[in-house]
């Protein structure tokens, strides 16, 4: 699997499966969520209100991931996963890194063969960035995936370097894994 790291827009990236960083109600919000949900349009809206009438009427529960369609995004697909709020109490790392095995999961279930994801809980959830990016990038490396491309699409500079300090650590000689 080749890993890349991107600095831009994840709303405009020309992959299979965009990542979500979703809550639990799938019904938009802010940040990459909603990002998502303007720019993809009415369609994915209506297949997360779809989802939530059905099988996951009470929400998507953190660390899991779902598919519905990327409506107007230059993706086919977009995997919602709820991440964790961090807490200096309990550790919830694994919840963190399930986020990014799930939607791997489902990503290869799916058949895509490209995802694109952003820094999961690291907005309002409020995840310390360089822990966020270790254990992303972890997660992703130690899946078991059919999936052949994934993308770390960073916002800005502070989230692209925290993801280049994470891909340059032990067992790795370039900054894009």
């Amino acid at each position: 699997m080749e890993v890349r790291l991107v600095q831009g827009d994840i709303t405009r990236q020309h992959v299979d499966a965009v990542v979500n960083a979703a809550n639990s109600t799938l019904l938009g919000g802010g940040g990459v969520d909603g990002a998502i949900h303007r720019r993809g349009g009415p369609a994915i809206l209506a297949a997360c209100r779809e989802l939530r009438a059905g099988h996951l009427g009470g929400g998507l529960p953190t660390g899991h991931a779902v598919a519905t369609t990327a409506g107007d995004l230059p993706a086919r697909w977009v995997i919602h996963t709820v991440g964790p709020v961090y807490s200096e109490r309990e550790d919830r790392t694994p919840l963190l890194a399930s986020c990014y095995t799930e939607s791997l999961r489902v990503a290869g279930g799916l058949g895509a063969r490209s995802v694109a994801f952003p820094a999961v809980s690291t907005g309002v959830y409020r995840w310390p960035l360089e822990h966020a990016a270790q254990v992303a990038v972890r997660a992703v490396r130690e899946s078991s995936t059919t999936v052949g491309e994934v993308r770390f699409v960073l916002f800005d500079a502070q989230a692209f370097a925290a993801f280049e300090r994470a891909a340059a650590g032990p067992g790795t000689s370039r900054p894009d894994l």
